[in-house]
């Protein structure tokens, strides 16, 4: 399971100014996509992102999307995985890939000089991965120190828990990464099958910023894509949520005590979504002093550091915390949460909190557009789960129309002390599971 607390940057997305011009183009061979033009600089940031990622993964064979999303970069075509590496560095190019449960990602920068011949090894990539045996066993092995090293580590451990607890049999109850019986057991047959079923144009969405225009793109995307299958758009199996309540202690030895908590979420798409997000802001967010960074850190001192954050799946929706506290304090914080979560839901937020929120949430998110790789990461993301070009334009809007009585029902409705569930990772003293 991917780090549950790196927040996607598309909720902070806005705009930087009210005229920025991303335009929707589609190709003549029918991909769309979206395009920023930003020509002052010969540099584009290019965003490929598949719908449908690791949660794909047959049953028994978890971990084949990230093991193959691994190799996609070690070796392709003529190129073994030395000879690849060195194309990559003599075009001083940068290609990035990655998986989630439900999504498959690539991010390429590259310089206008070096535009066609960089999009051409991308091309050779996506369509004639290697998949060499001794490079499959070297990222086998990198996969497996991975595994090891999550297993030995308590914020892990107590993630990994939660998670089987949440989402049970389905592919979100278990790591993406795989198991480690899972990846040992994995063949190059599997990796091929990983491939077949991810990279496919109808799953796609496409977002380019820099050195480029719309015009040229279009054919540019025909060229690199045209050869991917069509492909059927594939989809994670449907899941009835059904998150346990209580406490569950997983014994480790280590001086500090890791809990996971939290309980159902709300959907991305609800017309209570923004209030939901600046609740969870004034609950548990970053950028502002919390409540809970309040109450069970600055006021008592039980932690480093707490936060909360929405998560929001294919097929799931989740409100997650973390904090982390000595053996023999991590009772008291836990005590804390479930007060605070309590009065917020009875009492609701004050006028000055939401108002702190909103001044926040709309003035930082700036900050996120600092250059064309991240613009192009925001964009591909919005333009995934179907937000649509305006919200660039009206997302901060959305955000200051909350109103005090609209976050105070929500705060009602979304918050439910009773359904928390609580997993500690650690030798926690005072603490009996439930």
């Amino acid at each position: 399971m991917m780090r549950i607390f790196a927040l996607g940057a598309l909720l902070w997305a806005g705009t930087v100014q009210a005229d920025v011009a991303v335009k929707s183009i589609t190709s003549p061979g029918g991909l769309s996509a979206w395009v920023l033009e930003e020509p002052a600089i010969p540099f584009t940031a290019l965003n490929l992102m598949f719908s449908g990622g690791a949660a794909l993964d047959p049953p028994d064979k978890r971990g084949a999307a990230f093991l193959m999303t691994g190799l996609l970069e070690e070796g392709a075509g003529d190129l073994d995985s030395q000879a690849f590496a060195a194309e990559i560095e003599a075009l001083s190019a940068s290609f990035s890939f990655d998986v989630s449960d439900d999504t498959l990602s690539i991010s390429v920068r590259f310089l206008t000089e070096n535009r066609t011949e960089t999009l051409a090894l991308l091309k050779t990539a996506l369509t004639q991965p290697r998949f060499d045996p001794d490079a499959i066993e070297r990222v086998r092995l990198q996969v497996l120190s991975i595994l090891a090293t999550k297993a030995q580590d308590p914020t892990d451990t107590a993630q990994r828990v939660w998670t089987e607890q949440a989402f049970g049999d389905h592919a979100y109850g278990t790591s993406y990464q795989g198991t480690e019986s899972s990846i040992t057991a994995l063949t190059r047959a599997d990796l091929l099958a990983a491939h077949q079923n991810l990279l496919v144009r109808d799953t796609l969405s496409i977002s380019v910023v820099g050195d480029i225009t719309a015009e040229d793109l279009g054919p540019i995307l025909d060229d690199l894509l045209g050869d991917l299958p069509a492909g059927s758009a594939l989809e994670t199996a449907p899941l009835q949520l059904d998150i346990p309540t209580g406490l569950t202690v997983v014994d480790m030895p280590t001086p500090q005590s890791v809990a996971i908590f939290g309980h159902a979420g709300i959907d991305r798409n609800h017309p209570d979504f923004f209030a939901a997000f600046i609740l969870n802001t004034i609950l548990g967010g970053q950028g502002i002093e919390s409540r809970l960074t309040a109450e069970v850190r600055e006021k008592r001192g039980l932690t480093y550091g707490i936060s909360t954050v929405l998560i929001s799946k294919d097929q799931a929706n989740v409100m997650l915390g973390q904090v982390a506290s000595a053996n023999d304090r991590i009772n008291a914080a836990i005590e804390v949460i479930r007060d605070e979560w309590r009065k917020l839901a009875r009492d609701g937020v004050t006028a000055e909190e939401l108002q702190a929120a909103q001044t926040y949430l709309t003035g930082a998110y700036p900050l996120r557009f600092d250059g064309n790789s991240q613009i192009s990461r925001i964009l591909v993301g919005m333009q995934r789960i179907g937000l649509g070009l305006d919200y660039i334009n009206t997302r901060n809007a959305k955000i200051n129309a909350v109103t005090l009585s609209e976050i105070n029902r929500v705060a009602a409705q979304l918050l439910k002390p009773e359904a928390l569930n609580f997993v500690v990772a650690g030798q926690p003293t005072g603490l009996k599971e439930e």
